[in-house]
């Protein structure tokens, strides 16, 4: 099994299984960009970065809004309901 074995491989998973792309995408990007803003409201530069950068499809963000930012689902809720 070479390279180009496994690519094509992968392009099979991928094109088989877009939708679980796309749900595990729809899944994290709210958790990432409230962890984001959250982290940056805070000024918690080191979770800033850490958070973009690493794709944990929504775990890490969950840990920090949780534990580290001590946000509840209240908080959560009224973030999301606050016009821009």
């Amino acid at each position: 099994m070479g390279i180009s074995d496994s690519i094509a491989g992968m392009d099979v998973f991928g094109g088989q299984n877009i939708w679980l792309l796309a749900l595990g995408t729809l899944w994290a990007l709210p958790w990432k960009g409230y962890a984001l803003w959250t982290a940056s409201k805070n000024n918690h530069k080191r979770w800033f970065l850490a958070l973009i950068l690493i794709n944990t499809f929504g775990l890490l963000e969950i840990f920090y809004i949780f534990y580290v930012a001590k946000k509840t689902p209240g908080d959560m809720k009224k973030a999301f309901k606050t016009k821009l």
